[in-house]
């Protein structure tokens, strides 16, 4: 199931209440802390599993991918540049350390994983093992 989120967050107050709390709950953008958590897009061909990771803003030397039997896990840290002499008063980004594991399904060839990293976006092809992936009908007798 694929979940999608509203990215519009467009603040229109309707009370002089929500002008207050807007304003009382982004006073402290500068030391909030937001969760990390890119989205993933995953999807299927004959050949392989497909992940599709969004990470806008960071290095590629900052990305580990570790695969433990039938987990997979990608670590990176997306990192805040403030500039001096400027203060931040809303930080919508999210930024920090992240961890995101995805359990592979039977089939995979672990030791084939091929992974790039273009334009923000990192690309996992996670190949099928041929010999589980073996299709044949059977003749009922």
């Amino acid at each position: 199931m694929i979940i999608t989120k509203n990215l519009n967050r467009e603040f229109i107050p309707r009370t002089f209440s929500d002008i207050i709390d807007n304003f009382v709950n982004n006073a402290n953008a500068e030391t909030s802390e937001k969760k990390y958590l890119p989205n993933a897009d995953i999807t299927e061909d004959e050949k392989a599993y497909h992940l599709a990771i969004v990470l806008p803003g960071v290095n590629k030397e900052d990305i580990k991918i570790e695969v433990d039997e039938k987990k997979l896990t990608v670590k990176a840290e997306r990192k805040l540049n403030k500039e001096e002499g400027k203060k931040y008063h809303n930080i919508e980004s999210a930024y920090g350390l992240f961890s995101r594991s995805f359990y592979l399904p039977e089939g995979v060839n672990t030791q084939g994983i091929e992974a790039s990293y273009t334009n923000g976006i990192l690309t996992l092809a996670l190949p099928k093992d041929e010999k589980k992936t073996y299709k044949a009908t059977v003749e009922v007798k």
